[in-house]
């Protein structure tokens, strides 16, 4: 007994707490720390049958004040699981965590829905790749969904046609049975599933050959989508009424469509906007040139004026991709990248080095073609 903690001290209260401190004390730590909340941890299982067996003793008149006068070695002091006490976990005591919720908490953690009431079908996700181009259009689509469904066959009823489904006389059609238990502190009850009907609330003695008395059967469907233009990549499309079908006549639930883009060999994105990077040779660049630029919308004619230089950027209104949210179209942005001509006859480069010969002396341009053509 000389390695026991202290009653008072396990349960955090002053030796002159009333019985009703005790018992709020006991209520918050056996609470946190009971082995169904905490099912990994050896340190709360220890804890909680500490807290209980000082509960055991100060809760009780009589066996609080042998302990106030002998301690842990005084008569009678035998410690969790005695005569009158909870008997470890699953005993005439509390025997899991819905248990003590029963017993304190008004049955917070045993409370259970009608097993009978209409429930929603379950939510499906499926994924769609779409091309760059694709995204920049109204699209439709066939997809394939497998999915539950209410059975045809019986109506949802699980039962043979012809044939009716009976109400469980364990449970009385609740799906539910309350189990008393005796203890130190009176008797309390816990509701659990009924074993018999398993929670359902009734007893199928003739079930559907279809669903095997399920009620619902997996059913694979084609479902004709349409995907908005603008869409981007994570853009998420709710089908409602699509998804799994619904319990004891609830509703269904929803398809959500999730997107995926692929990249393009050229094009790139930002928002709505598109970005492209387009070659054009020195001469185009320093004369200027109406230029064949392609976009969503195919080739577009860009006016790229003279003296352009490498790096410049051009925009093209409305040529990017439709405002998913609102009106109008993003812009595509152009980039102009001048080509350094290669391999170039002695004709090219002499013509070359008299134009540069040409170049007036303070243009910033001077000297660059008779460095090159050298």
């Amino acid at each position: 007994m000389a390695n026991k903690r202290d009653y008072y001290e396990v349960l955090g209260v002053a030796k002159s707490a009333s019985p009703e401190e005790i018992k709020k004390s006991y209520k918050k730590l056996a609470k946190q720390y009971h082995p169904d909340l905490n099912p990994d941890s050896k340190t709360a299982e220890e804890k909680f049958k500490e807290i209980n067996e000082a509960f055991e003793v100060l809760s009780d008149d009589n066996s609080r004040a042998r302990y106030d006068q002998f301690g842990h070695d005084g008569p009678g002091m035998g410690g969790f699981g005695g005569a009158g006490g909870f008997g470890g976990f699953g005993g005439a005591g509390f025997g899991s965590v819905s248990d003590i919720f029963e017993t304190f908490f008004g049955g917070g953690f045993t409370s259970q829905a009608d097993p009978n009431a209409p429930r929603q079908g379950a939510d499906l996700r499926y994924d769609i790749s779409i091309s760059f181009e694709e995204a920049a259009t109204d699209l439709e689509r066939e997809i394939t969904v497998n999915r539950m469904e209410s059975c045809d066959n019986c109506g949802g009823t699980g039962a043979k046609p012809g044939t009716n489904r009976k109400k469980c006389g364990s449970c009385g059609g609740t799906g539910k049975t309350r189990v008393t238990q005796s203890t130190a502190f009176g008797q309390f009850s816990t509701v659990r599933a009924c074993s018999v009907c398993s929670g359902s609330g009734y007893i199928i003695s003739d079930p559907c050959p279809v669903c095997h008395g399920n009620g619902r059967r997996r059913r694979e469907r084609t479902i004709r989508i349409k995907v908005p233009a603008g869409v981007d990549t994570g853009s998420r499309l709710r089908m409602a009424g699509e998804g799994e079908g619904g319990v004891n006549g609830g509703p269904p639930g929803d398809l959500f469509i999730y997107v995926n883009v692929k990249s393009h060999k050229f094009f790139k994105r930002q928002g709505d906007n598109v970005l492209f990077d387009f070659s054009i040779s020195f001469t185009e660049a320093a004369l200027g040139a109406d230029m064949d630029v392609p976009t969503l919308d195919g080739n577009v004619k860009l006016a790229i004026p003279e003296g352009t230089q490498s790096g410049a950027t051009f925009r093209m209104r409305g040529r990017g991709f439709p405002r998913l949210r609102g009106y109008g179209r993003g812009d595509q942005h152009v980039r102009v990248k001048v080509l350094t001509p290669t391999r170039l006859s002695e004709e090219q480069k002499e013509l070359l080095r008299k134009f540069n010969e040409l170049m007036p002396p303070d243009d910033e341009k001077k000297g660059f073609f008779g460095k090159i053509f050298k």
